[in-house]
């Protein structure tokens, strides 16, 4: 099965590789690039699975990018193997600035006051609590509130939803017009080269025949 792993990854190896993957964030861009390039499809329907798999990097569905980056290659008639490796945009290195500019844009466009989205990790922290706590109070006689997840949408998670859509239609948009002539002319090239390499088998052939009579 291609991309089948001979070593199957324990469960904390893999929790580790997303943080940070062996080899560096360098070496894994790198397979990345590679893999999506070798793609057997058009230039044009790998583009469009890139431009999905980037364009919800910038949303805060944080746990459903792939799922969501295939529904929107579907749509768009895109590669979905290349919508799931572009998911690969959004990692630890990117998140923050991406969070950053999408949260205070979709702040301001929303009309928000100023300093709503601070103690970002105190509101996380409330929001995932909120959820141990009323997941529990379903077994137990606590009472069930969602006070921190209230405040977590407000500040931060719609705010973030609004706000990362215009960076993530340019950011997406601008990986599709320079991926397209990219891959278009690495493909030109394998095909050369694999054709002079049957072409070089053809007269070995050949001559091979020749000498034989």
């Amino acid at each position: 099965m291609v991309f089948k792993r001979r070593d199957r990854r324990a469960v904390g190896r893999i929790a580790l590789d997303l943080i940070y993957p062996r080899g560096g964030w360098a070496r894994a861009f790198e397979y990345v690039k590679h893999r999506v390039r070798r793609l057997p499809d058009t230039p044009q329907k790998i583009s469009r699975g890139i431009w999905a798999g980037v364009f919800v990097c910038f949303t805060p569905l944080f746990g459903l990018h792939i799922v969501c980056a295939l529904l929107i290659a579907r749509v768009l008639r895109g590669n979905m193997l290349a919508a799931v490796m572009a998911t690969f945009f959004g990692n630890p290195l990117t998140f923050p600035a991406v969070g950053y500019v999408s949260i205070n844009l979709g702040s301001w466009l929303l009309g928000l006051p100023q300093g709503k989205n601070i103690h970002l990790g105190q509101k996380f922290a409330d929001a995932s609590y909120d959820l141990w706590h009323n997941f529990l109070a379903v077994f137990t006689t606590e009472k069930i509130n969602w006070a921190g997840m209230q405040v977590f949408y407000n500040d931060v998670f719609f705010p973030y939803l609004v706000g990362g859509l215009v960076p993530g239609l340019i950011t997406a948009t601008a990986f599709y017009y320079l991926s397209v002539p990219v891959i278009s002319a690495y493909q030109k090239r394998r095909k050369k080269a694999l054709r002079a390499k049957l072409d070089q088998l053809n007269k070995k052939a050949s001559s091979a025949r020749s000498a034989e009579n």
